[in-house]
């Protein structure tokens, strides 16, 4: 980074190399009262210290992204556990020869489903075509929570068309690896779920949700959120997979019930198609 302080620099030489000192474990090192600030990780992981880690989650992915000139993005989210055709298959294969009947169901789930892989993948392809000769601020780059499935299938799109992508990572319990299709110098990590959330819609420009769980549905409706109590500027929201989100997603009974107004049903597009999901929002921009 341009503003990136030299760490050989004698004011930071002491800091930095008590930084490098840590084990490959995390380790940390002993505390010392006389280390600077910034280089006592035990200092800076304090209850007191929370609000110096929230303005650092916020300040690191928006000062790359600026470096790499990414203005606006269009943000894919989906389920993390669908697979490309060809590796869906292959963990039916695997079950059959098992003959477990659970492993067999969910793998079978893996291949009915595997074609949304195919089609984000696809729209990460066409969203980085579209932006290969355009000069900002007209660019658009894809930006995933940085995780397998559906994520991966969009910066996987994005990166064979020779794009840059974002990743969004997030620290959890089961550990989520970035997938290897994101710019890595766009590859961040996140421990705090709201900073991720900020950055997610502050250079959105459209969100297009395949079908997901609990954290797709989670970053669904906060956006729903924001844009219906204009929080956030509106924005497409398109919901990949008519038949999926029907099922699960029941906006007209919210209406008839009286706890969403008319309008708030503009507020999203049903799509089946990448052309279909690429034209709600180049209508919505007349791009």
């Amino acid at each position: 980074m341009d503003g990136m302080l030299d760490p050989n620099d004698p004011r930071l030489s002491h800091a930095w190399d008590i930084l490098k000192a840590q084990t490959p474990t995390g380790e940390a090192p002993p505390p010392e009262s006389n280390l600077l600030a910034f280089a006592d990780p035990e200092f800076l992981l304090r209850r007191e210290t929370r609000g110096i880690r929230f303005q650092l989650e916020m300040l690191k992915p928006d000062i790359a992204q600026q470096e790499h000139g990414i203005e606006h993005t269009v943000v894919v989210f989906g389920s993390a556990r669908f697979q490309s055709q060809e590796k869906a298959q292959k963990t039916l294969d695997t079950a059959k020869s098992s003959g477990n009947s659970s492993d067999i169901q969910r793998a079978q789930a893996l291949v009915r489903n595997a074609h949304f892989y195919e089609q984000a993948r696809a729209f990460g392809q066409l969203i980085a075509q579209y932006s290969a000769n355009k000069h900002n601020p007209n660019k658009l780059f894809i930006c995933t929570g940085g995780g397998p499935g559906i994520m991966e299938a969009a910066n996987r799109g994005a990166s064979e068309a020779g794009g840059i992508s974002v990743g969004l990572n997030i620290a959890l319990p089961h550990e989520q690896t970035p997938n290897p299709y994101i710019t890595p110098s766009l590859s961040f990590k996140f421990h705090y779920f709201a900073l991720r959330k900020m950055h997610f819609m502050m250079r959105a420009k459209a969100l297009v949700a395949f079908p997901g769980g609990f954290g797709t549905m989670d970053e669904l409706f906060e956006t729903l959120t924001l844009v219906q109590c204009k929080k956030a500027k509106p924005v497409p929201i398109v919901l990949f997979g008519t038949s999926y989100w029907k099922k699960i997603f029941h906006p007209q009974a919210m209406l008839e019930e009286g706890v969403i107004a008319e309008e708030d049903m503009q507020l999203f597009r049903y799509v089946d198609t990448v052309e279909d999901a690429w034209e709600v929002i180049r209508a919505f921009y007349a791009l």
